[in-house]
Parts: C-alpha cells; sequence; structure tokens
C-alpha cells in the first residue's frame, strides 16, 4: 500500500469534485436574472456537456461500417480509439464487433444513465461532480505500479456511485430488447444477467454486459478476463447494428422516465 500516492489521490478527486461543483452552481447562480426560457436552455445545454452515449454510438457504428468493409485493421483502429482501452491488435473480427457490443452496453451506464441520476438527486452540482469522479477514474484507475493506489479512491467511489445506475441501465436495456427483439430475448436477457453478471472484476459493468450478451443471444468475451454467456450465435456487423438499436431505445426510455421523474418532482414542490 502506498499512502501517500493514495493520499494524493483522494485529496485531488475531492478537490476535483467540489471545484466542478461549485462551477456548476457558480454559473446557474449567475443565470438567476435570466429569463426562464433561457434559463432552462442553459441548464439543458451544462446537462447535455455530461452526456455522451449519442457520441458513443456514432463511434460504434463507424466501427461496424469497418468491419462490414471488411477492413479489419481500421475497425480495431477504431474500436482503440474511441471505445475501449484494451489491445485490439490482435482480435478477430468477431472479437471486435464483440467489444463494440460490450462498449456500447457499458457506456449506456457511465454516459447516459448515471450522470440522469446525478443530476436528479444533485442537479447540475451534482451531475459536474459526478463527471469528474468518472473521468478521474479512467485516468488513473490502472493497475499500474505508478496509477494504482493514486487512482483507488476515484475507482472505489466510481463503483458506489454506478452501482444503482448499472442495475437500472440493465432494466432498461431488458425493457428494450422486449420492444425490440420480442419476449423470448428480454427473458434471456434478464436470466443471463442473473447468472453472468458477477462475471467480470466490476461490480457494475457485468450488469449492462451480460444483460446485452442475453438480448443478443451471444457470449461476450474478454481474453483471461471473462465470458459473458447468453448464446452461441455469431457476433457479426448485424448482432451490432442490433446491440446499438437496443442501447438507443433504452436510452430514450431512460430519459422518458427521468423527464417524468423530474416533472413530478416540480409539481410537487411547486404545490408546496
Amino acid at each position: 500500500m502506498d499512502a501517500t500516492r493514495l493520499a494524493w489521490g483522494a485529496g485531488a478527486l475531492a478537490a476535483g469534485m467540489g471545484l466542478s461543483a461549485l462551477s456548476a452552481w457558480a454559473v446557474m447562480r449567475g443565470g438567476r436574472r435570466l429569463p426562464p426560457a433561457l434559463r432552462l436552455l442553459l441548464e439543458a445545454g451544462l446537462l447535455k456537456l455530461t452526456l455522451a452515449s449519442r457520441g458513443l454510438d456514432r463511434a460504434a457504428g463507424e466501427v461496424e461500417a469497418a468491419l462490414r468493409r471488411d477492413d479489419l485493421p481500421e475497425a480495431r483502429r477504431l474500436l482503440s480509439w474511441h471505445l475501449v482501452s484494451r489491445d485490439t491488435a490482435e482480435l478477430d473480427a468477431e472479437e471486435v464487433a464483440g467489444a463494440a457490443v460490450e462498449s456500447v452496453a457499458e457506456n449506456l451506464t457511465d454516459a447516459f444513465v448515471a450522470p440522469l441520476c446525478a443530476y436528479a438527486l444533485g442537479g447540475l452540482p451534482g451531475v459536474w461532480a459526478y463527471r469528474f469522479c468518472q473521468t478521474a477514474d479512467s485516468m488513473w484507475g490502472y493497475h499500474d505500479e505508478e496509477r494504482e493506489w493514486l487512482g483507488k479512491p476515484a475507482a472505489r467511489l466510481d463503483d458506489a456511485l454506478n452501482w444503482l445506475p448499472a442495475r437500472l441501465a440493465a432494466g432498461l436495456l431488458a425493457a428494450a430488447a422486449r420492444l425490440v427483439e420480442g419476449r423470448a430475448n428480454a427473458e434471456n436477457a434478464w436470466r443471463t444477467r442473473a447468472t453472468q453478471a458477477g462475471n467480470t472484476a466490476s461490480p457494475n459493468a457485468g450488469q449492462t454486459m451480460a444483460t446485452m450478451a442475453g438480448a443478443l443471444g451471444v457470449t461476450l468475451t474478454k481474453r483471461g478476463h471473462y465470458a459473458l454467456a447468453g448464446g452461441d450465435a455469431a457476433i457479426t456487423p448485424d448482432v451490432l447494428a442490433r446491440g446499438r438499436r437496443i442501447a438507443r431505445t433504452a436510452a430514450w426510455l431512460g430519459a422518458a422516465l427521468a423527464a417524468a421523474a423530474l416533472s413530478l418532482r416540480r409539481g410537487r414542490s411547486e404545490a408546496t
């Protein structure tokens, strides 16, 4: 244990989250004199900055397009550049498609559901603080000598903050699978999540990835790390396209539920 790096990591995380929250609060406080419609647009714009699901879907679409052209080197490059941190140099076409499916599923939590949950609970200061924690985890949360203890506070807090959103996202994926793929696929999604989600080292990533594996009837794997067995179908570009469609539908469902919840909360606050 490196207590010095651990302390620096915790201090940097606390300071960064605090400054992020304070910045969002200051911007919104400065906008109080704006007309209500402009204030709403300002808040919506600042919230949108924390959501990345559309950009990630486009990145997965680029990988899909490269695979359809049989351009495996380009698909590997795009996957590594936009979606995953693993080494992609030796992945075959099915592994590239599978990794893209995994990223689409996992990022439904990180890039959409969790920020919406943070916003619902803490407003813009809450969601900006959350995004700093997530960014710190992605930058420091590695198991090498230099960053392991520096990034541990961010990694542990990110796990805690994502615990509920990951399970909500899994439910949204299963509901979306019911709409897009049918009842049998949705049932397999639930079944696979229940039996396979614990196969990943992360307490959260397996929730959405296993659900997606079941929805698509495929087995998602990372060499030497995990296998999420949802079926035996080959992972083709068409399967990746289906996974993207399920994730987009899940995001729309999540947005609708979040809007309804926020509207209800504001209605109650105005009534009191």
